[in-house]
């Protein structure tokens, strides 16, 4: 009789490869509670395909900026404030989104920009004024076309 797939018995090494990681970052998820593996009757770690599907679950949620006490309480079916965790993070995602955005237009501006030194380009310091005083109010977009200031050059045409 073949072995199944849920059959399949990996060790700490074996498992911490499939994922890139070292397998000490395993153990250490095990005694945070992340991960629960079998031991053998030698008493070594063997973990199983759902074993693997946590570990994907655990290196996604990281990989999106959750920390590891977040993601204990998500793989937690009946932690309580999973709810909450969720939308915090979702509105973190949409913050780090729009700050990415705001580092896009920066980039395409600098490229565009006809000045030696973008910090003295006049256009871009109307830009970041609101990263100077504190605000972010971020980088409206179309507007470093419109207010380039007299003489500075503007932008080579399309």
């Amino acid at each position: 009789m073949k072995s199944s797939r849920t059959d399949v018995r990996w060790s700490v090494g074996e498992l911490a490869e499939r994922f890139d990681l070292p397998p000490h970052v395993l153990r250490h998820w095990e005694s945070m509670g992340l991960l629960a593996p079998e031991r053998d009757s030698g008493g070594r770690r063997r973990y199983r395909e759902d074993d693997a599907y946590r570990v994907a679950a655990i290196v996604s949620s990281k990989a999106a900026g959750m920390s590891l006490e977040q993601i204990r309480s998500l793989l937690d079916a009946g932690a309580e404030g999973r709810h909450k965790i969720l939308t915090d993070h979702l509105a973190d995602l949409q913050a780090r989104m729009a700050e990415m955005e705001r580092s896009r237009r920066l980039t395409e501006h600098a490229l565009g920009c006809r000045a030696h030194d973008i910090a003295a380009c006049p256009n871009f310091r109307s830009h970041v004024a609101d990263l100077v005083a504190g605000t972010r109010r971020g980088f409206l977009p179309g507007r470093h076309r419109e207010h380039h200031a007299p003489g500075h050059g503007g932008h080579p045409s399309a």
